[in-house]
């Protein structure tokens, strides 16, 4: 025997927890949405970032860009110069700490090589050509 208030509750229950699972089955699929909109938005931002980076290093540092003219493949070359150096001289050129003082230095010592023909700049040449 079964009681019709029981029954009726039941199917009340029953019903709450359809209206339930497709409210969470809605929420689920919004949540996922927002996600792809959200990595959307990461990549674009992403994107203009590195894109934005990319532009301004061409224009502080065109010579590392992938269409300069300078050739890299044979070593070195002193900073925004065509002209090659030593790992010694590198080295010593990155320990000048002001950053237009090094670029002084640098334009001295490519100077100096060109005019003398230096094909390398080793250290006793950059010692010589960088004192002023």
């Amino acid at each position: 025997m079964e009681d019709p208030k029981v029954e009726s509750r039941l199917q009340a229950i029953e019903d709450r927890l359809q209206r339930l699972e497709e409210v969470l089955v809605k929420i689920h699929q919004k949540l996922e949405r927002d996600e792809a909109k959200t990595l959307s938005r990461e990549e674009n931002l992403k994107k203009w970032i590195t894109d934005y980076v990319s532009l301004r290093l061409q224009q502080l540092v065109p010579e590392t860009c992938e269409h300069a003219e300078i050739d890299r493949v044979d070593g070195p070359f002193l900073d925004g110069t065509d002209v090659r150096c030593t790992e010694e001289v590198v080295h010593r050129v990155a320990r000048i700490p002001i950053p237009f003082v090094r670029k002084m230095v640098i334009q001295k010592v490519a100077n100096s090589a060109k005019e003398k023909g230096v094909a390398l700049v080793d250290i006793s040449f950059f010692e010589k050509a960088a004192t002023f």
